[in-house]
């Protein structure tokens, strides 16, 4: 039996986001951000599991890109891959059973002038392969 929490859910949706999106998707931003957006960026904030194997990650996402429109669509399509598209997804570690939006998209306030941001909070759960 696997170890609770042994999905690494950030790793995860990194991997199986930049294949649904085309654009980066990193956690941590890359100091050249203004230069390589659109950049989805995802960040576990919490969650909890119910002691056996099922992990309920709260995750965030934010959306970069030079314009408020741009910004604002690549969030719509990242939403839309999580909640139309990942639950029954399986990867070499990880089985996806549940997504949902805890906080619609909106515009969040970033301090680089050039790029626009909008963020949501997803609540997604997930379990070991085996």
């Amino acid at each position: 039996m696997s170890d609770v929490g042994s999905v690494d859910v950030e790793a995860e949706l990194v991997a199986w986001l930049k294949g649904q999106l085309s654009v980066r998707v990193v956690t941590d931003l890359p100091a050249n951000l203004g230069e390589i957006a659109p950049v989805v960026q995802i960040h576990r904030i919490g969650g909890d599991d119910d002691g056996i194997r099922l992990d309920r990650a709260i995750v965030d996402l934010d959306a970069f890109a030079p314009t408020r429109p741009a910004a604002s669509q690549l969030m719509t399509r990242a939403r839309g891959a999580l909640l139309g598209k990942l639950r029954g997804v399986t990867t070499s570690t990880a089985v996806f059973t549940r997504a949902r939006t805890i906080s619609a998209p909106s515009w969040r306030p970033y301090e680089n002038s050039t790029l626009r941001r909008f963020g949501s909070t997803f609540e997604i759960f997930c379990h070991p392969v085996s």
